[in-house]
């Protein structure tokens, strides 16, 4: 058996595009990056599969359009070995979820990403018709999680109703009130084993974090994510490589789990 830092991974939330905060021009040009850039800098983090949403499809916060967004995702993945993509659909934009009816028969398309706060809408006045969507295609969602749009709690009645849809709720440790149990404690509160938390975030970082929630929830609950370009890719990867847990766990987020649960073997890749 491999040698856990020679194992492969799949970044299951990254990102391609110019992002943008008006206020903040520098930053700006730090977070971005162009499909060739991530995968460079996922080789350097043995990455082997990154799978995106366009940036364009998530900002201008409150300004972005998710449609003109996901035709750039589309050619993107089109063009760049090791991308696969989320659709992103804003319940603002019914047109989006149109659109995404088409992308996700794409074999690269892994499912829906969803974005409460850049898209400026409560998940509880929104998640049903969202969960019914999912329910209707099939698909996977992403979303982003732990503020005052994207309650992890606010996900758990939705996931015990829908028991067919797996969600991701994005960014372990991320929480509007600095609490970081946020995403855990809403796994723990859902019935079906169909709620899902990625390592994408700054708080990921943190002492003992990704091992409680091992503790917690177990590794096979936990996805590997980066959020790429806006972290640096292989800072998350090393985080995981030397975390306090087996190899085994360390196999099971760097890999296994998104596999299964993007049910990469059964897509045509290649």
């Amino acid at each position: 058996m491999k040698n856990v830092f020679e194992v492969s991974a799949i970044d299951v939330h990254a990102h391609v595009g110019r992002y943008y905060r008006a206020e903040a021009p520098l930053l700006n040009d730090f977070m971005t990056a162009s499909g060739e850039k991530v995968v460079e800098r996922a080789r350097r983090a043995r990455i082997a599969w990154s799978v995106f949403s366009p940036l364009g499809a998530l900002l201008p916060r409150l300004q972005a359009n998710a449609v003109v967004g996901n035709e750039e995702g589309c050619e993107v993945v089109g063009k760049v070995d090791s991308l696969l993509q989320w659709v992103v659909v804003n319940p603002l934009q019914p047109a989006s979820y149109e659109q995404a009816k088409d992308i996700l028969r794409h074999a690269k398309c892994v499912g829906i990403k969803i974005h409460p706060e850049e898209h400026g809408y409560p998940i509880r006045e929104h998640g049903r018709q969202i969960y019914e969507f999912a329910a209707m295609h099939r698909a996977v969602i992403l979303t982003h999680s732990g503020e005052e749009n994207s309650l992890p709690a606010d996900f758990v009645a939705l996931a015990n109703e829908f028991p067919e849809v797996k969600l991701i709720l994005a960014h372990l440790g991320c929480g509007w009130d600095n609490d970081p149990s946020h995403q855990v404690r809403a796994i723990l509160a859902s019935r079906h084993d169909n709620l899902f938390v990625d390592t994408s975030s700054a708080n990921s970082v943190m002492s003992g974090l990704v091992e409680w929630a091992v503790k917690e929830i177990g590794a096979r609950r936990i996805l590997f994510g980066t959020d790429t370009p806006l972290y640096s890719a292989p800072m998350q990867r090393a985080r995981i490589d030397h975390a306090e847990i087996s190899d085994e766990d360390k196999r099971a987020i760097l890999w296994d789990n998104a596999e299964k649960l993007l049910d990469l073997k059964a897509r045509r890749l290649d």
